[in-house]
């Protein structure tokens, strides 16, 4: 039917969609689209990818993604845009109160959603909600808040805040939780292996705090204690137990990037088996249109529970409606970071 999307979302493979983008796009209407570095250059430029994306698929509304961590996860960056801390640095402010701590972390959340929402992007992949085990692969590392659950759970809250006043939704990731992870998932299977209880107390707790967000990314993790022989994106038993029961998520569940060497059979026996564990929508990144029409061949049309997920977390996305000063906020973000010592400001140019 016209109008209807498939349950998945796709990248591109540069500054702008190409003849064989553009009919895949019509052909198979994704849900949403995904940004990366390969796909940035100019505001003008990023503006008008996005506006191609939302006529190609005639919705006004369509979710259009990015990373903006900060740190070294962040896909706008100089010469155009700020360079933004990365999140361990906001607790790292020695001689600044917790409070003022998180509360500079939403407001730099919120410097954040202007830049996006400037060049008509609606979704963040953030807060990252892991808390990072002493042993813990770096590929969370200083993405992480903190390294206590509390805490970690406070500045989420903050930054997810700080990204809806500014008219973007965030996604909270990875759920159940990768902090515990010996190995990166971009590069092979982590497994983990720690308790049931363990996990409950520490790994899903900040995701249960923050359970009435809108969205959320799975972990390409195993959790052995939950399910031995299917990390989560995969098995029904976390996404049913822990994702649905345990942390009480009822939004909406998007995988984490289905060309990741974590997974393994084909790109759309990957999709399928995340599909049937009760994922939502299936986030392809690459651009690789092969591996994106295996994976659109197999995604559903958005229906049922899926589609009144996707609608209930579109239906958050609101123009910011408190002012809001951006040069004065910026400076805030710069002088607190400034006075620890932190050498990379925040400059526009």
């Amino acid at each position: 039917m016209p109008g209807e999307s498939k349950a998945f979302i796709c990248g591109c493979k540069s500054l702008a969609l190409d003849a064989g983008e553009r009919a895949f796009i019509a052909a198979h209407r994704p849900w949403g689209f995904i940004l990366f570095k390969r796909n940035i250059d100019t505001p003008a430029q990023v503006a008008a990818l996005v506006a191609s994306f939302r006529e190609i698929v005639g919705r006004a509304d369509a979710p259009v993604l990015i990373d903006q961590e900060g740190g070294r996860v962040q896909r706008m960056g100089p010469p155009n845009w700020p360079r933004y801390p990365a999140a361990a640095r906001f607790a790292g402010m020695s001689g600044v109160s917790l409070p003022e701590q998180i509360d500079i972390a939403r407001v730099s959340a919120r410097l954040m959603a202007a830049d996006l929402a400037e060049a008509g992007i609606n979704v963040d992949c953030l807060p990252v909600l892991d808390v990072p085990a002493p042993d813990g692969h770096n590929v969370i590392g200083d993405r992480a808040y903190a390294g206590d659950a509390a805490t970690v759970a406070s500045f989420g809250r903050a930054v997810s805040e700080g990204l809806m006043q500014g008219g973007v939704l965030p996604v909270m990731k990875h759920v159940p939780g990768h902090g515990r992870a010996l190995a990166d998932s971009h590069l092979e299977l982590p497994v983990v292996r720690a308790s049931r209880a363990s996990l409950e107390a520490r790994d899903f707790a900040p995701f249960r705090a923050l359970a009435d967000l809108p969205m959320a990314m799975t972990a390409h993790v195993v959790y052995t204690a939950l399910d031995p022989d299917n990390p989560a994106t995969t098995s029904p038993l976390v996404i049913r137990e822990a994702i649905r029961g345990a942390i009480g998520f009822d939004g909406l569940l998007m995988s984490d990037d289905m060309s990741m060497k974590a997974l393994s059979g084909t790109f759309a026996e990957r999709a399928a088996s995340a599909f049937a564990a009760g994922i939502d929508i299936a986030l392809h990144c690459n651009g690789d249109l092969a591996e994106a029409s295996e994976i659109a061949r197999v995604s559903p049309v958005l229906s049922g529970r899926a589609l009144e997920r996707a609608g209930a977390a579109l239906a958050r996305l609101a123009p910011p409606a408190v002012p809001f000063d951006l040069v004065d906020a910026r400076a805030r973000v710069e002088l607190a970071l400034a006075a620890v010592a932190w050498n990379a400001s925040l400059p526009r140019g």
